[in-house]
Order: structure tokens, then sequence, then C-alpha cells
């Protein structure tokens, strides 16, 4: 019998602890972004099968994955046990499979509206080929397709709507909650006007914004619908409060030993603000930018619903308007939707605070 080089089995057991320290390397980078994208539940999922303590693993394989689970399982079974019995002026309100069955529905609606649109596009491109064949290219012309939107292009409008107004919002705030919190005086001077508006609601500043954006505005050929320019206006001004109040508090709070370093390298104000300021600072301003996109996505709704501008509010609005027996369950759909997309909105900032930042707040 071959005798066995003991060299052999260490330099091999080596070699296995090293790739299994790979691995682990690996799968702990990759949860930073598991956690950015809500998956926290997969690492102890990855770490259990490369071997990694199975029993504390399969611990956290429940608090993660199985108990959200399982209450998303009670809510569903509580939700399609009590909405039967629920009557409404439009009869019961439905359960999660006629919930299900109109998501369906809306979704093949959206696919036949764009067989439509497309449809329409090619007979104008049609008429206009044979006008220039014809020799009349001087009749050619651009047909809008006047077709009512689809759903998807409902919930496309309003997140469009709404980073535009957050872009302005961030714009606004970033730049006077960094004067506030390196002046004193500046602090002075906002603080007041800070309490007095961050309290009004979007439906006070929405009568007000219509009509300053309808006597400025009067255009119909302008870049931006004026529909477009009220909601992300009214998004702007309910926003931005949450950025401008965490940049200043960020920016105050930075170390002053390396204010007092500043002083004494003489940095300017531009290379303070860039070098010094908002690196110590990002971490509260990202956080302020979340809490307004947030703000943000809630008061776009309720401007789209009060004002009936094109958007997931304006959805919302028609089908109570419309009193139909489906009606409940599109709104029941349009509120997941909300509910989703404002979700998937606040992992959009924490990848970009991940990205930018040292932070692991969530």
């Amino acid at each position: 019998m071959t005798a066995i080089d003991p060299q052999q089995m260490t330099d091999a057991a080596a070699a296995r602890l090293a790739n299994r320290a790979r691995l682990f390397t690996r799968i702990n980078q990759a949860d930073k972004w598991f956690q950015v994208l809500g998956l926290a539940w997969i690492t102890p999922i990855l770490k259990a099968a490369a071997g990694d303590n199975p029993r504390a693993q399969f611990k956290e394989i429940w608090r993660l994955l199985m108990v959200p689970f399982l209450a998303i399982a009670i809510f569903l079974l509580l939700w399609g046990t009590l909405a039967p019995r629920i009557q409404t002026s439009l009869g019961a309100v439905p359960g999660p499979s006629q919930v299900w069955s109109e998501m369906v529905n809306l979704h093949e609606d959206a696919q036949a509206k764009a067989a439509k649109k497309e449809k329409f596009e090619a007979m104008v491109a049609q008429r206009n080929e044979k006008l220039i064949a014809a020799g009349k290219a001087d009749q050619v012309k651009t047909v809008a397709y006047t077709g009512a939107p689809s759903y998807y292009q409902q919930i496309w409008t309003s997140i469009q709507t709404v980073f535009f107004g957050f872009l302005i919002a961030t714009v606004i705030a970033v730049p006077l909650g960094i004067a506030a919190g390196l002046s004193a005086t500046a602090n002075s001077a906002l603080n007041p006007l800070i309490q007095i508006f961050k309290p009004v609601s979007p439906l006070a500043w929405l009568p007000i914004v219509t009509m300053v954006v309808s006597a400025l505005y009067t255009t119909n050929d302008g870049l931006f619908a004026k529909s477009f320019l009220i909601s992300a206006i009214t998004v702007t001004l309910c926003s931005l409060w949450p950025t401008l109040i965490n940049t200043s508090l960020g920016v105050a709070s930075i170390d002053k030993d390396l204010v007092n370093v500043s002083k004494v390298l003489k940095m300017d104000t531009y290379t303070k603000i860039t070098k010094l300021v908002l690196p110590s600072a990002l971490p509260l301003i990202f956080t302020g930018l979340r809490l307004s996109l947030g703000v943000g996505w809630m008061v776009l709704i309720a401007a789209e619903m009060l004002a009936q501008n094109p958007g997931l509010g304006k959805f919302v609005w028609d089908e109570f308007q419309n009193g139909s027996s489906s009606s409940l369950a599109k709104i029941m759909v349009a509120v997941f939707t909300i509910g989703i997309i404002g979700f998937l909105l606040d992992r959009v900032m924490y990848a970009l605070q991940s990205l930018f930042t040292f932070s692991n707040n969530r």
C-alpha cells in the first residue's frame, strides 16, 4: 500500500481553508448589495450552503425570510377572510384573488393599448411615405396619438414627475443647508421659514402653484406640460425640508478639529465645502434625501388626485369616480403599486448612499 505523504495532506487542507476563506469573503462582499436590495436573507442561505454553522444560519434565515413570509401569509389570510364580509356601495371589498385578476387585466389592457398606439403610428408613417412618394412632401405632418394612457404609462409619468420635483428640491435644499450649517446668521434667517412652511400640506400648496404656473407658463408648446410642472413644483415645495434640515445638521456637526485644520491651511470657501464639508456631512445629507424622496412620492399622489394631473393619483381618482364593480380592485392594485415603487425609490437612494458614504444606516 502506498504511503500518504503528511506534507501533501497539510497542503491540501491549507488549500481547502484558503478556498473556504475566499468563498466567505465573496459572500460578505455580496452581502452589502443584498442589504441594499432588501435581500439580506440570501446571505445566511449562502453561508449555510457553504457549511458555516448551519444552526446559527437557520436562525438568521428564520428571522430574515420566514418571519416576513409568515407575516405576509397571515395578512393575506386575514384579508381574504374579512374582505368579503365588508360591503360597500360598489359591493364587497375585493380579496387577494380579485386584486390579482385585476392586475392581470390592467397588464393585458396596457399591452392592447401599446399595440393600438403602434398601429396608429405605423399608419401615420405609411401615409407620410405615400405623400412623399407622390411629391406632396409639404402635406407631411406628425399626428400625435391621443388615446388614453395605459396603466404603465401612468406609472412612468408619476416616476418622472417625482424625480423632477425631487431634483429641484435637492438643488435648492443642499446649498441652503450648507449655508445654514456653516453660518449661524444664515441659520437664524432660514429657521423661521423652515418652521412655518415645513408643516404646510400639499393640498394647500397646490392651488397656489396651479395659479402661479398658469399665469407664468402660458405656452402650450413648451418643454414641459403645464400639469407636469404643477405636480413637480408641488413635490418640490413639500419635499425640500428634510434635505435642508439634515444637510444643515450634518454640516453643523462636523468635527471642530477639521474646521480648525481648514483655517490653518487657509482653505478658500469652495475648497472647504468640497474637500471637508460635503464628505463629512454626506451620511446625513443622504438621510435627508431619502426622507425627501419618500415625502415627495406621497405628496405627488395627493397632488395628482386633487389636480387631476396625469399619473397614478389620477388613475386612483378616476376609478373612485367611475364606480364600476372592478373599481375597488383597481384602486387596491394602485395602492400596492404605490407602496412597491416607494420601497424601490428608497432602495435606489440607499444604493447611492452606500456608493458615496461609509454609513451603514438603513
